[in-house]
């Protein structure tokens, strides 16, 4: 296999840019730190991500790969910011992309981590907004909290697992095709929720 030019964390970025910006793009459009409610909606969206990818952080092909994966799992502190505003959480939309239980291919679930861990490092921006409805790491924006070693330093050990195994040509396209579910995942569920919510307010 000829070697690649760049880290698999730096492929990523650049396969996955477009979608990515109109993805963000698509979230700030429904101007989701409009209102407490329209933030409710945000955490809900959310919440059927981080329920579809929770079982990864107890796989342990993946935590052999990432030792503090389970540390990152964020799905309790989004229950946890719904209850703080007296949001009701989504109801299931059908079953999780990954089972507890269920075997998993790690390319494919690296992937969706990619994803899920990226969102974590934009945050930053999401925190502040989110500051503007009363809202802090301690009450409501949880899930939005940096983590005690910075974003940064989480982003950097995150890519350096994420770049560590070797694979083959057939490996390096399930991540990619991974990271492109997720993404794609996430809009739906942007497309639907805040479309659901414009519906309901009109």
């Amino acid at each position: 296999m000829t070697p690649l030019e760049t880290s698999r964390a730096k492929r990523l970025k650049s396969s996955s840019n477009g979608v990515h910006e109109g993805l963000d793009n698509a979230i700030m459009a429904a101007k989701p730190f409009s209102s407490r409610e329209t933030y409710a909606e945000f955490l809900r969206i959310q919440q059927l991500f981080h329920r579809d990818i929770a079982a990864l952080y107890e796989t342990p092909e993946l935590t052999a790969l990432v030792p503090d994966l389970l540390e990152r799992r964020r799905i309790n502190e989004v229950l946890t910011d719904l209850a703080d505003l007296g949001a009701e959480p989504a109801p299931a939309d059908g079953p999780p992309r990954f089972v507890a239980g269920e075997p998993v291919d790690v390319p494919t679930a690296l992937g969706w981590l990619y994803v899920a861990e990226g969102s974590n490092l934009g945050a930053a921006f999401l925190i502040k907004a989110a500051a503007s409805l009363g809202l802090s790491a301690e009450f409501g924006a949880r899930h939005l909290a940096a983590s005690p070693e910075g974003r940064a330093n989480h982003w950097r050990s995150f890519t350096a697992a994420l770049d560590a195994p070797e694979m083959t040509e057939e490996e390096e396209a399930r991540v990619q095709a991974g990271t492109a579910a997720a993404f794609a995942r996430v809009r739906g569920l942007v497309d639907v929720g805040f479309k659901t919510r414009a519906a309901d307010a009109a």
